[in-house]
Formats: C-alpha cells, structure tokens, sequence
C-alpha cells in the first residue's frame, strides 16, 4: 500500500453559457469571472497497482501548484503508506507559507486508493454516512434583475430550495437582485448572499436591513466583510436579523474557533481542499458542532473527483446540516467516465470502492493543458 509516485495534472473545462439552460457562463464576482475553470488533478500511484485521485483548484500560476504538489509535498509522501493520512497531513509545517490546500487535494487522493484497496468507499473510512443522497444548493453569479429571475426560476424548476448569488460593488443592486428573485419564487427560495470580504460593516448592515424591511431574511450573508474580524462580526451579528457566515475565514487555523467562542457567527462554510484534507474538514466541523453554529460546505467549481469527495464528507459530517453549493450541473463536461446525476437538486452518495468514481484517461488527455 505503498505511494509510489504523485503527478498533478492541470485540466481546463467550459462553463456553459447563458444561453444553455443549465448555463452560468459568465459566472460574475466582484473579482472577476469565469467561463473556463483550471482544476488540478492528482493521480496517486501505489505498489498495489491501484489509482488514487485527488482535485483542487489552482490559485497560484498551474506550474507553481505542480511544482508544489510535486517537489514539496510528494517527496513526503512516496514510500508510505496511504494508510498513514494523519501523520501525512500533520507533519507539514513551513514558517511563512501554508500547504494546506496542495495536502488537501493529495490527502484526498491517498484515501481514494486506500478505498479502493480495502474495497470500501471513502465515507466507510470517514465513519460511515448518515444518508443516502446530499441536497445542494443552486449558485449564481452577479447578473441583472431580470437574468436573475430565470435563475430563480430554474432552481425551482430544479428542485432547489437554496439559491446562492455573488455580489458586486454596488449593494443596492445586490438588494435589488435578491428582492427580484424573491418574488419570483414567490418566497419559495432561502437566498445566501456572498460579497467574498467585500463589504464595510455599514454594507453589510444596510444589506441585512434593506433586505429584513422587506421580508426577506437570507439563510445567511457569508464573509461580508474581511477575515480575522472577529469583533465586527459579533457586532453585526448583534445588529442584524439576518444570520451571518464566514467562509474564507475557516481556511486560516483557530479562525473558526474564535468566531465560535465570541458567539459571532451564525453558520460557516467549509471546504476539504483548502481546510488541509478530510480529516481537517471533520475536526472543523466538530469546533462547529460544538459551537452551534451550522455548516455548509463550498464549491470552487468541483469537478467530478472534487464533488465526489463532497459527498463523502458531507454524508458522513452530521453536522455539515445545510446543503452544500453547486454548479455541477453547468460544466460542459467532466474528467469522470460516468458523471453525476443532480436529481432535484440532490446527487446520490457513491457507494464504489474510494471515492466512487473513475477518471476517463480518454478526456483527461482532452482537456489536459500541460
């Protein structure tokens, strides 16, 4: 069961357009947007002759992440066992820089061969699912008034009970938008509202006001305003109506915990990648659990590999209680031979050895972009 080798391969894939009926493209945030995203695959080899895949996102240049994963983080790895996840994940420690995104994807990849090597899926090795299909959330990105009504619609059309749409520089549109889409639904969606840290506090509480004044109270607005803030989030959580999350804030250690401990959030929003691996996911969403505050987890436009993992985790974390976000339904295709189903507004967890899913080297190579 020993690593022998780990290879990060960066693909691109389209986002469907507008124009599709499942299409995003361009997807809108106050930082830019997207219409193909780059995903970083990890192929994991091992002395059994079995497989193991990881995926991450890629916020540095693609040569950067490879090297990372290859140069840094492989050479920790190769010649042990994929059994030894924790001691793996743990014994990364460099004064000035975080790895804990690049451990994550290769993380992912070593319990997707010690899946397939024990013959059992990955939320067995987590402690066993708690349900047989994870409920996600419909995603958006900043759009006009009436673009974002026929979302509105689709997501109901789709099943959805939860839309989640990004906001922009200017939180009257974003009012505006959310009040739109509201009516029609006919108050039939619960709304998460996420500015990415790109609110002032007194943005936030006009945001949370204008929207309450006229009925609409969002699941919650995520990271309004910028990390390590603890005490404006304790103020605006006080202030508002509306319950308020953090999501970049659960990448950074102890940040969660101190939200936690002031009683300054609502919710958080997590993700296995960036929080350093399933096992880091858990321990957060037990600070979380004990806290009270409810979780959900995050997409970063998740390929097959990567919405595979959410499944796992999500089906067996408890306490990851609200549906997590998706545009899984927007790509234009995926890197796995068999992709997911979303059936409304629900995706079956796999019950497949590992992870539950296979890579078709036919369109790894397709959309390979060495």
């Amino acid at each position: 069961m020993k690593v022998t080798d780990v290879e990060a391969i960066p693909v691109a894939m389209e986002v469907l357009p507008e124009s599709d009926p499942n299409g995003l493209a361009p997807y809108v945030t106050n930082h830019g947007q997207v219409e193909t995203m780059e995903r970083m695959l990890i192929r994991l080899e091992t002395d059994s002759g079995v497989t193991g895949w990881g995926e991450m996102r890629s916020s540095l240049a693609l040569e950067t992440t490879a090297s990372v994963i290859e140069n840094d983080v492989a050479p920790e790895l190769v010649g042990r066992s994929v059994a030894e996840a924790e001691a793996f994940a743990d014994e990364f420690f460099y004064e000035y820089l975080d790895v804990g995104p690049f451990v994550g994807g290769v993380e992912m990849a070593m319990h997707d061969a010690l899946g397939k090597i024990r013959g059992v899926p990955v939320h067995e090795l987590l402690g066993g699912k708690t349900r047989d299909s994870v409920e996600f959330a419909y995603c958006v990105g900043i759009l006009d008034e009436e673009d974002s009504r026929e979302h509105a619609r689709r997501a109901l059309d789709g099943g959805y009970s939860v839309l989640k749409t990004k906001a922009g520089r200017d939180w009257t549109e974003d009012v505006r938008r959310i009040l739109a889409m509201d009516d029609e639904a006919d108050g039939e969606l619960s709304f998460r509202l996420d500015p990415n840290q790109g609110w002032t506090p007194d943005q936030a509480v006009r945001v949370g006001a204008a929207l309450g004044d006229n009925g609409v109270y969002c699941q919650y607005l995520e990271q309004p305003v910028r990390i390590d803030s603890v005490g404006t989030y304790e103020s605006l959580r006080n202030r508002l109506r509306t319950p308020i999350a953090v999501n970049e804030d659960t990448y950074f250690d102890r940040n969660l915990f101190q939200h936690g401990a002031a009683g300054a959030i609502d919710c958080a929003v997590i993700d296995v990648v960036p929080a350093g691996g399933f096992r880091a996911a858990k321990r957060l969403a037990g600070v979380a659990d004990d806290a009270g505050i409810s979780l959900a987890h995050h997409n970063a436009f998740d390929l097959g590999v990567k919405t595979a993992a959410v499944l796992h985790l999500t089906a067996s974390t408890p306490a990851i209680n609200l549906p997590p976000d998706t545009i899984y339904y927007a790509w234009a295709d995926d890197v796995i031979a068999e992709p997911f189903e979303v059936d409304d507004a629900e995706i079956e967890v796999p019950d497949g050895p590992g992870l539950g899913v296979d890579v078709d080297e036919g369109k790894l190579e397709q959309y390979r972009i060495d």
